[in-house]
């Protein structure tokens, strides 16, 4: 009996989970890769999300609100540092204000034992997309059969103070893979998105605003600005009286 090739690339993708993490994360490197995007059940394979960052060392996440409708304790400081009007609370306004991220399931070529992965990009990546999907010329590109990869250059060109993407359609279409059997494979392995991203409740986030605003102020700064920002709750107040 012949090597059970699925059975490899699935110790090879577990062998590089282990590895490196969050595996069913891309991101580009600097340079030229090339990517296929991936349909998913739903029919759409672009996914929106909100996110918080800036807030202490939190790496980032969902916005409550904007995701969800719920109460956000985050937001509803946001609204109070626009409100205060001054440049320094409008600053800090902007730095904590949810932003919008895209998410798309891919299979990066030269690294497809790795499976189908989720690329993660902003609005203008994100319209350069859609302006591809709307383009009758190329049809459907995500089509498993007779799709197009696409070519991503990126990187800081000279004098740019943020890294850049370009990307170009590739001239002919092509399967997403030659085998059938991996095809099915890679469309059954499509991330669930719901599951991607860790979800706080308003009280989460209201915890790591209560720290954040704490570690900001220093013993002689707690009833100046600090404080008149954090009339927004009571849990906020109160932490403050404690140190006071």
């Amino acid at each position: 009996m012949g090597i059970d090739m699925k059975k490899m690339r699935e110790k090879y993708a577990a062998l590089k989970s282990r590895g490196e993490g969050r595996s069913s994360f891309w991101r580009p490197q600097d340079g030229d890769q090339v990517v296929r995007l991936v349909p998913t059940a739903d029919g759409d394979p672009f996914k929106e999300y909100w996110f918080h960052y800036n807030l202490g060392k939190n790496s980032g996440f969902l916005s409550p609100k904007r995701n969800f409708g719920e109460d956000d304790p985050l937001n509803d400081f946001v609204r109070s540092l626009y409100k205060e009007g001054t440049e320094e609370s409008i600053k800090m306004a902007k730095s904590l204000s949810a932003r919008q991220r895209f998410f798309a399931p891919v299979v990066v070529r030269g690294e497809e034992e790795m499976g189908v992965r989720v690329w993660g990009f902003g609005k203008q990546v994100y319209e350069t997309i859609l302006n591809l999907v709307l383009n009758p010329e190329y049809g459907d590109i995500t089509d498993p059969d007779a799709g197009i990869d696409l070519t991503i250059n990126y990187g800081k060109p000279a004098g740019a103070q943020f890294p850049q993407t370009k990307l170009t359609p590739k001239r002919r279409s092509s399967p997403l893979f030659e085998e059938k059997d991996r095809i099915k494979e890679a469309l059954a392995s499509v991330p669930d998105f719901s599951q991607l991203f860790e979800r706080k409740t308003p009280a989460d986030v209201q915890a790591l605003l209560d720290e954040f605003l704490l570690g900001e102020s220093d013993a002689e700064a707690v009833s100046s600005e600090t404080v008149k920002y954090s009339n927004t709750t009571s849990e906020v107040d109160k932490a403050f009286q404690e140190l006071l």
